[in-house]
């Protein structure tokens, strides 16, 4: 599958998953409302049905009450007396809980109010019949209950309770037609959520399974690269080996041919150095010799004039010449070393990083106070690696930190360590004279040096130890800005073996 394919793949499968999320957000915040709704509905159905009940049972007690008194009247029999008694008693409760119940509606509110001044009344009225019983004058009892009957205040009791009962029919009725909607949009919703789930879930599969055919054939297509790669890496590799084999035998046979024709120079110019003393010392002998008289030794005669200067250019062009061989004879022992440093095989084994780098700095102590410099070591982690290898890396770069200090400035060293992600990490700080940004990559090349050149050196050894740091898995770098000092920073893994990096590269 091309990039733009997989792009688009992703994409989808994107919005789809955002879609998902989406709806069932979309239903499970619905659903969560519609449930709320639906309860608090019914909730005030089943006030509306709790209101009713207790406007029945006052109204019940009530006719009891009454019956209760007419048999105590009639008959004044205690049972009739007790059954009213019972009755009124539970009047005022039920009637105190219609007005909690029915206290949110404004018009029940009104009602209750009028109810109450009737129940009132009524209660009044049962009292003094039952003392006029209970005293014998039932004539006055039996006028008393006229007056209530003229008064109808049993009607208005009646009248005032049936309109409440008629407002909670009409409630009851609103009500359950919403509990009824709320109910209705809950089940839609969560039909129609189910169904786009579902819907989803088919699109997943679908998507799913495309998918994993996709990557069914991407792996059978990536097997069939693999084994066509690993022939290619491994042609590759040996090809690599032999041209890195090649070209480390060519820079050892040029190392070693050069040396002979240099040798020969060498030979030649000693030989032609004394030829020059025998020349310039028979040139003064002649020069002193006076006309007609007896020859004289050379070496009692000075050079004098033009023959003096001939001589002082001589010995300074052989002077050339020699520094010239000495620098071609270390440049060609240089490359020989790399080669041969390139052809041995690393061996690990655990190192003491701080009893080796106490080592090296103690090797280095008589530089180190003739350029009056301080050498500290912090904390340092302890690694398994090539201990020749390391050897060479940490005294190139102590010794450059010695070496290119400022002249006059008290020098001060510093080597520190730490770990991280399994790899060790060492810095070289200094506060010598710095090297300019520009030339951060210059100076690893090979014969390749940067700043002021008074200081005796090839340019081989930054160039070498990068090379020593990539064959032991790691990386260098270097951070410096002119007269503000240099740090050389050093990645090796904690425990380096062949794997880390193969030993041909």
């Amino acid at each position: 599958m091309t990039a733009e394919g997989q792009r688009r793949r992703a994409f989808w499968q994107i919005l789809l998953f955002a879609a998902g999320l989406v709806v069932l957000t979309a239903i499970s915040a619905g659903s969560i409302y519609l449930v709320n709704k639906a309860r608090d509905d019914n909730k005030w159905v089943v006030h509306t049905l709790e209101v009713e009940n207790q406007l029945n049972a006052l109204l019940l007690e009530l006719r009891r009450a009454e019956s209760g008194a007419r048999g105590y009247l009639l008959t004044q029999g205690e049972n009739f007396k007790a059954d009213h008694e019972k009755a009124v008693a539970e009047i005022v409760p039920a009637l105190d809980r219609i007005t909690r119940l029915t206290g949110d509606n404004p018009a029940q509110r009104e009602s209750i109010e009028k109810l109450s001044a009737a129940i009132e009344t009524r209660l009044g009225q049962f009292s003094q019949e039952m003392e006029f019983v209970r005293q014998g004058q039932l004539d006055k009892s039996i006028a008393l209950v006229r007056e209530a009957a003229a008064a109808n205040t049993t009607s208005a009791i009646s009248r005032e309770a049936t309109a409440m009962m008629q407002e909670e029919e009409r409630l009851f009725r609103l009500r359950s037609v919403n509990s009824d909607r709320s109910q209705t949009l809950a089940a839609s919703l969560t039909g129609i959520g189910s169904g786009l789930v579902v819907v989803l879930a088919l699109i997943s599969i679908w998507l799913v399974r495309r998918s994993a055919r996709s990557r069914d054939e991407a792996e059978a297509r990536l097997r069939d690269a693999n084994l066509n790669l690993e022939a290619t890496v491994d042609e590759r590799t040996a090809d690599l080996r032999e041209a890195n084999d090649e070209i480390q035998r060519f820079a050892y046979i040029v190392s070693h041919d050069l040396r002979s024709p240099l040798v020969n120079i060498m030979g030649f110019t000693s030989e032609l150095e004394e030829l020059g003393k025998d020349i310039f010392r028979r040139i003064g002998g002649l020069a002193g010799v006076p006309a007609g008289g007896p020859p004289v030794d050379a070496a009692e005669i000075p050079l004098e004039g033009a023959d003096k200067q001939m001589s002082a250019d001589f010995s300074e062009a052989l002077g050339f010449i020699k520094s010239s061989i000495a620098r071609m004879d270390r440049l060609i022992s240089a490359i020989l070393n790399l080669t041969r440093e390139g052809r041995r095989e690393f061996q690990p084994e655990r190192i003491d990083t701080r009893d080796f780098i106490e080592t090296i700095v103690s090797s280095l102590a008589h530089q180190a106070s003739e350029a009056q410099a301080e050498i500290h070591l912090e904390p340092l982690p302890n690694i398994v690696s090539d201990r020749l290898a390391l050897e060479q890396i940490f005294s190139n770069l102590i010794d450059n930190a010695i070496k290119y200090l400022k002249n006059g400035v008290p020098g001060e060293i510093r080597i520190r360590g730490r770990t991280k992600l399994g790899y060790a990490i060492f810095e070289i700080s200094d506060n010598g004279r710095g090297i300019d940004p520009r030339d951060h990559q210059r100076i690893f090349d090979l014969f390749r040096r940067a700043g002021t050149q008074d200081k005796p050196g090839q340019g081989i050894g930054l160039a070498h130890v990068r090379a020593l740091v990539r064959r032991l898995g790691g990386t260098m770098s270097v951070s410096s800005e002119l007269n503000a000092g240099s740090t050389f920073t050093i990645t090796l893994p904690i425990n380096w073996n062949a794997s880390n990096r193969n030993a041909d590269q």
